[in-house]
């Protein structure tokens, strides 16, 4: 099983910092910013082109919640690695919010 489908079924523990039915959002355990959190759909997607048009819309708003409640609204990124040859370790569409401040 994907080691994030076993976060989202809590059967692996993790930080988890915001969810709701569609979504969950969690602390990276090596973070590159101050606040690096991950933010994954609950049923399992490998990736962003095979992901639907309508989770991506739906993503975008649970990332825009979550940056304001986290008070980084004016001052984050996204960034998604798609495939294998990107850089994506985990076979499973993950979205990194990362603060623009350092550690």
């Amino acid at each position: 099983m994907c080691i994030f489908c076993s976060i989202v079924n809590k059967k692996i523990p993790a930080n988890i910092v915001k969810e709701d039915e569609e979504f969950i959002a969690f602390k990276d355990i090596n973070p590159k910013a101050k606040t690096h959190l991950l933010v994954i759909p609950k049923v399992h997607s490998e990736n962003f082109q095979m992901t639907e048009p309508e989770t991506i819309a739906k993503v975008s708003s649970f990332i825009q919640a979550l940056a304001k409640e986290k008070n980084i609204e004016n001052n984050y990124k996204i960034q998604i690695n798609n495939g294998e040859k990107a850089g994506q370790e985990v076979m499973h569409l993950h979205f990194h919010i990362l603060s623009n401040e350092a550690i």
